[in-house]
């Protein structure tokens, strides 16, 4: 007698709100960090005594580890879960970031900011996978169209806040 996987049947109700809320909030998260630094190189740059070419490399760092970690977020998930993998990456990406705020030279944020890049990989993938798998099929693409709200306004909104805390508060603020 074969042992068969079942599918869990998908999530109703407020349950289902929350898990949607919980995924688009990670992903707005992860796109709006992408954006949120480069109005403050200049700042940034300054505070830790680097020319703004050097704090270039905040951007830089985080954007070429996300595109590494990107590929491999399949393998991991099957290795170790899509939930587990999730959530180990929203806390490193989370705790990443408070290390980025307490940075206190140009080289120190920039490892932070690669470790960010590299929890920020998986983020995207898997709250599409998770979200697909948690909505029942005839209601995946009203699912899809919420989460995608969050991938287009983030980069909006992070230019924008970025200003924002630049002008009025430390650039500890963006992350």
């Amino acid at each position: 007698m074969a042992i068969t996987k079942s599918t869990p049947a998908p999530l109703t109700g407020g349950t289902l709100w929350c898990v949607t809320i919980a995924l688009s909030l990670a992903t707005f998260m992860q796109m709006l960090d992408s954006t949120i630094s480069n109005v403050a190189i200049p700042t940034i740059s300054g505070f830790l005594g680097a020319s703004t070419d050097e704090g270039t490399w905040v951007i830089t760092s985080f954007g070429v580890a996300n595109a590494i970690a990107i590929p491999v977020t399949g393998r991991l998930a099957q290795r170790i879960g899509e939930l587990r993998l999730f959530l180990l990456s929203v806390s490193f990406f989370s705790l990443s970031s408070l290390m980025c705020s307490l940075s206190t030279n140009l080289d120190v944020l920039i490892f932070f900011r690669v470790v960010q890049g590299l929890m920020a990989g998986p983020l995207i993938p898997l709250s599409q996978s998770l979200l697909l798998r948690n909505y029942p099929p005839e209601k995946r693409t009203f699912a899809l169209a919420l989460w995608s709200m969050t991938v287009i306004i983030a980069p909006i909104c992070g230019p924008i806040l970025g200003g924002y805390i630049c002008d009025n508060f430390s650039w500890v603020g963006y992350f």
